[in-house]
Formats: C-alpha cells, sequence, structure tokens
C-alpha cells in the first residue's frame, strides 16, 4: 500500500499536467495508467496521430505545391500505407518518451494497469502478472479520456469498418470511403483521404456541417471540401449497412434518402463515449451523464468533494488544449487556493483541409443578442506571403463592436488558422479594440499581416456608413 496526496487516473494531457501541477506544489503524485504506452487518445490515436496524418496526406499528394511554380505535383500511386503512417507512428513514440520524461523529471510515480476504486479514498491497480497495488489517496483526478462510439448496426470485426482510432490501424489505404457523421474528427478525416485522390463521401444527420462555426466561415469550408472532392450527403442518416463476407464486394450503406452508397471501407465517427466503465464510481456516489460523461462543478469537483474528473471523460469542449487547463484548474482547487476558473473564450482548431479556428462570437451570436458589430475580411489570396505560398482560399475575418471597436470574435480558414487564431485571441483576453491593429507592426511578408487588413477593412466599412 502507498499513500499519495494525489492519484491521477489516466495519463493523456489532464493526467500528465495534473500531475505536474500538483507535483510542482510539493504533493506526492502517482498515476495509474491502464495502457502499455502513456498518452492517452491525444498521443496515440487521436490528436497528434491525425494531425500527422494529414500533414503526411498534404505532403504526399503534393496538395501544397498546386498551383505553384507551375509544377504538377500528385501522389504517387505506389505510395504504401507505410509510407502514410511511418511519420505518425514515429510522433508517436517521441510523445510517449517526452510524457514519460515529464513525470519521471517531476517525481510522479506511475503504476501501469487498469485503476478502479475500493473505496472514496483507495484506488486499485490492476496488471496481468502482478500483485494489486493498492493507493491511498488524499484526493483523485479521473482523467480517463474516451473512446470512440460504435453503433451497432456496423460490424466493426469487420476489417473494413473502422471507428475514428481503428482508421489508424489500416492496413490498405481504401479505394472509396464513406464516412458516417460530420462531426470534427469525420470532416477532418473526409478531407484527408480526399486529399489523397480517394473518393470519399460524408453522410452526417445535421443540414450543416459544423454548425457551431461562423456560418459564412462554415459554408466556405463547404466550398472547399467539396471542391476536394468530398462528396457530401447533409441532411441524411443511414438505414441499413450491409458488409459482406467477401472482400470483393463492396460494403452498401443506404440512407434515409433510398439512396445507396457503395464503398470501399467506412469510417464511423459517430461521437465518443467517456472511459469511466470498470472505474467503480457509481457506488461512490459520482453522478453521470449520457454516455458516461461524469457530472462536475465549475472546479470539476464531483459529488465527492474529494474526487475530480477532467477532459474527454467530462465532455464538452474534449479538447486537449482545454483538458490540460481544467486539469490545471482542479488540482489548484484541491490543494488552494484554487480561485481560477477555465477562461470563457476558448480557441477552436479544426484541422479540416483547409485548416479552421476561431475564437469568440460568431455573426449569429451576435445578432442573436442585438449587439452592433461591424466585420472586417482579408483573404489570403490578397495576402503577399499568401501568394507566395499559393494560398487562395484562406479568410481572415474579424468581428467588433460598431460602437467601440473591440474586438468580439476571430475566425481564420486557410494555412497555419490554428496557429493564427492565436494573435486574435490575445487581443480578445485583453478586451483589446481595433487600434491594437492598427498600430501593431508586422512581419513582412506574413499571414498575421492579414489582422492589419481585416481591420482597415472594418474602419473604412464604418466610414462609410457613418458618411
Amino acid at each position: 500500500m502507498a499513500d499519495f496526496d494525489l492519484v491521477v487516473i489516466g495519463s493523456g494531457p489532464a493526467g500528465e499536467w495534473g500531475a505536474v501541477q500538483a507535483s510542482l506544489a510539493g504533493k506526492r503524485v502517482a498515476v495509474v495508467e491502464r495502457e502499455p504506452v502513456l498518452g492517452g487518445t491525444a498521443a496515440n490515436t487521436g490528436t497528434l496521430p491525425s494531425k500527422t496524418l494529414r500533414e503526411t496526406a498534404l505532403h504526399l499528394s503534393g496538395f501544397k505545391a498546386r498551383g505553384l511554380y507551375s509544377v504538377d505535383a500528385t501522389l504517387r500511386h505506389e505510395a504504401t500505407v507505410s509510407d502514410f503512417l511511418f511519420r505518425e507512428r514515429r510522433v508517436k513514440q517521441m510523445e510517449r518518451e517526452r510524457i514519460h520524461k515529464n513525470l519521471q523529471r517531476h517525481g510522479v510515480t506511475l503504476f501501469q494497469g487498469a485503476g478502479s476504486f475500493v473505496d472514496a479514498h483507495t484506488v486499485a491497480v490492476k496488471r496481468d502478472g502482478a500483485e494489486v497495488a493498492r493507493l491511498i489517496a488524499g484526493t483523485v483526478l479521473i482523467a480517463t479520456g474516451s473512446t470512440p462510439y460504435r453503433p451497432p448496426m456496423y460490424p466493426f470485426g469487420d476489417p473494413r469498418v473502422h471507428d475514428s482510432d481503428e482508421i489508424l490501424d489500416i492496413t490498405t489505404l481504401p479505394r472509396t470511403l464513406v464516412v458516417v457523421g460530420g462531426g470534427v474528427i469525420g470532416c477532418e478525416y473526409a478531407c484527408m483521404f480526399a486529399a489523397l485522390g480517394i473518393p470519399v463521401t460524408l453522410v452526417e444527420v445535421k443540414n450543416d456541417l459544423l454548425n457551431f462555426l461562423d456560418a459564412e466561415v462554415g459554408q466556405r469550408l463547404r466550398d472547399c471540401m467539396e471542391t476536394l472532392g468530398v462528396r457530401l450527403r447533409l441532411g441524411q442518416t443511414v438505414e441499413s449497412a450491409h458488409v459482406p463476407e467477401s472482400h470483393s464486394e463492396p460494403i452498401r450503406l443506404q440512407l434515409s434518402t433510398g439512396e445507396v452508397l457503395e464503398a470501399d471501407q467506412v469510417l464511423v465517427a459517430s461521437g465518443r463515449t467517456a472511459n469511466t466503465a470498470g472505474l467503480g464510481i457509481e457506488a461512490l456516489g459520482v453522478k453521470q451523464g449520457k454516455r458516461g460523461q461524469i457530472e462536475v462543478g465549475l472546479a470539476y469537483q464531483t459529488a465527492v468533494p474529494h474526487i475530480y474528473a477532467v477532459g474527454d471523460v467530462v465532455g464538452f469542449p474534449a479538447l486537449a488544449s482545454t483538458s490540460m487547463e481544467q486539469a490545471r484548474i482542479a488540482v489548484e482547487h484541491a490543494f488552494g487556493p484554487g480561485k481560477r476558473t477555465l477562461t470563457p473564450i476558448l480557441p477552436y482548431g479544426i484541422y479540416t483541409i483547409p485548416e479552421v479556428s476561431m475564437a469568440g462570437d460568431t455573426e449569429e451570436s451576435l445578432r442573436a443578442r442585438s449587439i452592433p458589430y461591424v466585420v472586417g475580411r482579408a483573404t489570403f489570396e490578397t495576402n503577399p506571403r499568401g501568394q507566395i505560398i499559393g494560398e487562395k482560399q484562406g479568410l481572415l475575418k474579424l468581428l467588433f463592436h460598431r460602437d467601440d471597436m473591440k474586438l468580439l470574435g476571430v475566425h481564420v480558414l486557410g494555412e497555419q488558422a490554428s496557429e493564427l487564431v492565436h494573435v486574435g485571441l490575445t487581443a480578445l483576453l485583453t478586451g483589446s479594440t481595433a487600434q491594437l491593429f492598427v498600430e501593431t507592426c508586422f512581419n513582412y511578408p506574413t499571414l498575421s499581416e492579414a489582422y492589419k487588413a481585416a481591420t482597415y477593412d472594418a474602419l473604412d466599412q464604418v466610414r462609410v456608413s457613418s458618411a
């Protein structure tokens, strides 16, 4: 038996940085990880691997070189799955090693095995061939993440039917692919395979893709995806799936409209389920919601005061970036004084092709609250750096309050969108106005300079409307 101030269950971004935060506060910390490798979904099956595959797809397809220097760079047909996955596997291994060294450097004790509650302060760690370890914890942080939800109509035992984790273990690139689910994950993978020249059809029950985006940006993304070759079936559901035993026959999916789609492989991206099964939290009084998500308060405290939960296991927004901050906030609260809460202005990065990122309000949210606003736009096609790199789709869109020109929202589509959004995010967090971008000297030529162009566009509109 071992005594710890904090026991963390899970070693993904939330678990890792929650453990480090407590260690920096001088606490005795243990991390329990049931998988043989560290890092959770972010390092092994989700965030980093999928984004690495995206870059690989862009490289192998020659997508970034299209239209540049009159070069015709397309995917070599002899490219293999090994070509496609090599970099992804290397990045995963490097991240696992980094996490291990980080925990080790901060004196965090690692227990490999499945953790579960014996009682409210005791976590048992079971591992095949090893004696059960019992950890006595003053505080427990649950950071067990989530796994893809598997609708029962699909035979996931067939090697041609994938969830969003399994797709990373493909042995052959699909000749044709149907993606079921038009959320972030579904859209990202649809773009990735389409960039490789694979015919892709995306089926989504809603009439819009990613309807949390600003409508203009969402429509532009939809147009870009269709230009990339993604066939969209919006407002439709899959009513039945026929997966023949013979792999020489196509998979057939019948849609709610009666259309039948044929495909070589299928990716089902229908949301995720919290990894709470087997933890034993029900007997402790920890409350759970739909698909197992743990219910928490502002400081990520569960109904049992010394048990906290963070990351995907609590549901939305389920981002690696927010999960890390949630863990830090939970640990600060557990060990005092803990007055910090998660900032209400969060960046969202969507690694479609092209990338999309946003922070703050959309036009739709401002109109719903009757807030007067003005829009400033700058296209990457007219930006010197955009011209150099051949970026013809990009757009920076800024939303300002019409009365005082305070920045209210930033939306970016195009190359490096998830990086560029941070300029606007910082301005939002500091309550800055258009004057910040007017007075800032940006490097030239850069995509960041689009902030100045978009700001002047907004100011010109105010001037014209006031004349």
